[in-house]
């Protein structure tokens, strides 16, 4: 049996789960995410506003969506009370980012021109200074796809680290070329 599919969702007041079939819709405070489970597995809700994912047989393939199917639904239900955050941060002389807005960013990242990044929507931003920023959602996937897309524009380089990176990433270096 899997460790992580078997662990049953609670579910925190203020929260409300509908299963229509294999659509799980979870309505919260800070909004609406709805997911549809793959066929083998089912969920249920029980008492106390607990649900269970469960799997019919122990075939590879339900063997392999309980579990995920199960991170899903409780990474909803994460999102919709408290939502997800990825911080990162700049490094370099000159690069920056600027704040046009809650769902627009400017940044000066060694090129000729500015880059204006524009968030999808159910992402904002949160900038802290002129390196360090935020990228905000109830969408655990949104969030680090944004966030990645973001670091995308100019990856951390490994000689001199200077780049967009993820706040406590650790860029390995490496030394410049021996003088003679």
């Amino acid at each position: 049996m899997s460790r992580i599919g078997k662990l049953p969702i609670a579910v925190p007041s203020g929260v409300d789960v509908a299963i229509d079939d294999s659509l799980v819709t979870v309505k919260g405070p800070k909004g609406t995410l709805s997911h549809t489970i793959a066929s083998p597995i089912t969920v249920a809700k029980g008492e106390d506003g607990i649900l269970e994912v469960q799997r019919p047989n122990d075939e590879r393939e339900s063997r392999s969506l309980h579990g995920l199917t199960r991170t899903l639904i409780n990474n909803m239900v994460v999102g919709v009370t408290e939502g997800y955050e990825k911080k990162l941060e700049i490094v370099g002389v000159g690069y920056r980012v600027l704040p046009k807005g809650p769902t627009q960013l400017e940044f000066q990242l060694g090129y000729s021109h500015p880059i204006i990044f524009d968030a999808p929507e159910g992402i904002t931003f949160t900038t802290e200074g002129p390196t360090k920023l935020g990228v905000v959602g109830i969408d655990k996937q949104l969030v680090g796809e944004v966030a990645a897309k973001i670091r995308k524009l100019r990856k951390p380089e490994p000689y001199k680290g200077k780049g967009v990176r993820y706040a406590g990433e650790h860029i390995r270096r490496k030394v410049g070329k021996a003088g003679k």
